[in-house]
């Protein structure tokens, strides 16, 4: 099934009775965010929260590839090397939009195809709905590009069942549809062939709860065989513990998954890990603010341009990390990138 594309615009919004609809229009660049994206979405959403006969909103992707992969990273690391202040002014308008969409009232309904990576999953994981189609793919790969999971990453991976949003932050792991569901990135798997009833019913005034009753898939959620060891092993008390603690086990997944974790940014697995013990104890709010900081901090940094060239530029996935050892990332450099930013502290 080939979801909605038209126009040339990059996002759309249409009016349907009750509901309104977003469609991400970029298919050929995986519905990638752009800060102009950001900006309108907000606009839009302002505009329907201020109506009385609009019940629900709901977003999806256009194309056949993704709902959406994410921001547009080899933007962010030009505007970086450049100096210019497009990336921070995406970051900063990117997690408005998050934390708008959190704190929506009215129902936000998101409808996930295909790839659910960084951005894209910022603007459906804090919706009151999350519904994946069986063919979804979700992953936060950032520590492999030297940055760490944003988007509200540092709120909703602490608050997975256990130690399986260490697990993911760390790893960069990535689920399929059951596995979405099984820890609560998603809410609901409903195939794509039942969507445009799903839109009808609440395009008719429907509650998107009631009308997804009867229509959710169960299927079984193959990272739950692993969760007694996720759950022992990624609640030791440092990145380097929790890899020893994979090198202690037998069995190719505890294998797979510590070699996983070593070919990431040592700086960005030290970061992540302080941020998910952190986000476990904060508000969202708070945690979009901590974000905004790490983020100023890495864009001053060195392995997340390393780690773009690697995977994006020149596409020889052979980063040069700097520092290139978790024991040589000191305590006083994690510390810094979640210092504060004085005036420049994120507003919500």
């Amino acid at each position: 099934m080939t979801v909605f594309e038209s126009s040339d615009a990059e996002i759309l919004f249409e009016r349907r009775g009750a509901l309104g609809l977003i469609t991400l229009n970029r298919p050929k660049a995986l519905n990638a965010l752009t800060r102009d994206m950001c900006l309108r979405m907000m606009a839009q959403l302002d505009v329907w929260a201020k109506d009385p006969s609009l019940s629900t909103v709901a977003i999806r992707g256009a194309g056949e590839r993704a709902f959406c992969a994410g921001g547009d990273i080899r933007a962010l690391h030009d505007s970086g090397r450049a100096g210019t202040s497009y990336a921070l002014d995406f970051w900063r308008d990117e997690y408005t939009l998050n934390a708008m969409i959190k704190h929506y009232p009215k129902p936000y309904v998101a409808l996930i195809h295909g790839i659910v990576m960084g951005g894209g999953v910022g603007v459906s994981v804090h919706g009151h709905c999350r519904i994946a189609d069986d063919g979804a793919v979700f992953a936060m790969p950032e520590t492999g590009i030297g940055f760490f999971p944003d988007v509200g990453g540092s709120y909703f991976l602490p608050r997975c069942p256990g130690e399986t949003g260490m697990y993911l932050a760390l790893t960069g792991a990535r689920l399929k549809a059951a596995d979405m569901r099984y820890v609560g990135v998603s809410t609901h798997i409903v195939p794509q062939t039942q969507w445009n009833a799903l839109i009808g019913v609440l395009a008719d005034g429907g509650e998107p709860g009631n009308a997804l009753a009867k229509s959710e898939e169960r299927m079984f959620a193959p990272l739950a065989e692993h969760r007694a060891k996720i759950d022992r092993i990624f609640a030791a008390e440092s990145v380097e513990a929790i890899l020893a603690g994979l090198d202690a086990e037998s069995g190719d997944w505890p294998r797979a998954t510590a070699a996983a974790i070593r070919t990431k940014s040592p700086t960005s697995l030290k970061l992540v890990y302080r941020e998910m013990r952190e986000g476990r104890k904060r508000s969202f709010d708070d945690c979009m603010r901590m974000e905004y900081r790490m983020a100023n901090r890495v864009l001053s940094g060195r392995d997340f341009y390393e780690g773009v060239r690697a995977a994006i530029i020149d596409k020889d996935n052979a980063p040069r990390w700097h520092p290139a050892v978790l024991a040589e990332v000191t305590d006083e450099a994690v510390d810094a990138h979640f210092a504060t930013l004085g005036e420049k502290e994120l507003k919500l």
